[in-house]
């Protein structure tokens, strides 16, 4: 059964930084898409940075541009969000979401990702 575990979510004031990590278990392929995902109270859901674990390519959404960098370690099965120069308008629920090839549509694509993780807070406060 395939299982994504985020953690690393909390509380920060402006300017600071956080890292959320993404556990992944269960997957028998190890070519996966994994990005991270973040829905604002009243706003959509919305891309932030996404993954290709056979090659280690990244995409980053440009609202996150050069603030945030998404990495993966192999070893672990885990997936990494490095949250830089925190704003406020980066609180959010974040979520982590995976697929294995073939992929469907664009990485910011939701109904792409038939696994999803239960969600980590970030709150920044100015």
């Amino acid at each position: 059964q395939v299982q994504l575990a985020e953690s690393g979510g909390g509380s920060v004031q402006t300017g600071g930084s956080l890292i959320l990590s993404c556990a992944a278990s269960g997957f028998t392929s190890r070519s996966r898409r994994v990005s991270w995902f973040r829905q604002a109270p009243g706003k959509e859901r919305e891309g932030v940075a996404c993954l290709y674990t056979v090659d280690g390519s990244t995409l980053t959404a440009d609202s996150v541009k050069g603030r945030f960098t998404i990495s993966q370690d192999n070893a672990k099965s885990t997936v990494y969000l490095q949250m830089n120069s925190l704003k406020p308008e980066d609180t959010a629920m974040y979520y982590c979401a995976a697929d294995v090839p073939p992929y469907r549509g664009p990485w910011t694509r939701i109904p792409g990702y038939r696994y999803w993780g239960q969600g980590t807070q970030v709150t920044v406060s100015s």
